[in-house]
């Protein structure tokens, strides 16, 4: 369903759930990582390896993002399916964002390097 009928549906299967969350956390992270990659373009560009550098840093760490988004999607949606709950879209929504702003708070902050 298109149009704002489709956003009023509610998400019932495990794979529905799973699959809206992550398509969220795949689309945020596209945009972050886009926008990161734009920034090493510009800021390497004199560099002689410059573009071969930001290509590898932006797929490594997208593919890495979307390998978590995906267990993370699947992990979410499997305890709302054991709990009996339904997903609302714009549930996914918080949800698939969520786990992109996440990553970007942990990857910015020192706990990593605590560990």
């Amino acid at each position: 369903q298109v149009g704002l009928s489709g956003l009023m549906h509610t998400l019932l299967s495990l794979s529905e759930m799973w699959y809206w969350i992550f398509l969220w956390a795949l689309f945020s992270s596209l945009f972050v990582h886009g926008a990161a990659g734009v920034l090493m373009f510009v800021m390497l560009q004199r560099h002689r390896h410059g573009r071969v550098i930001s290509v590898i840093a932006v797929s490594v760490g997208f593919l890495a993002s979307v390998t978590g988004a995906m267990i993370t999607s699947a992990a979410v949606a499997g305890i709302y399916r054991v709990a009996g709950k339904n997903m609302a879209p714009l549930e996914a929504l918080v949800w698939g964002v969520g786990q992109t702003v996440l990553t970007l708070i942990i990857s910015f902050s020192r706990i990593l390097a605590t560990l």
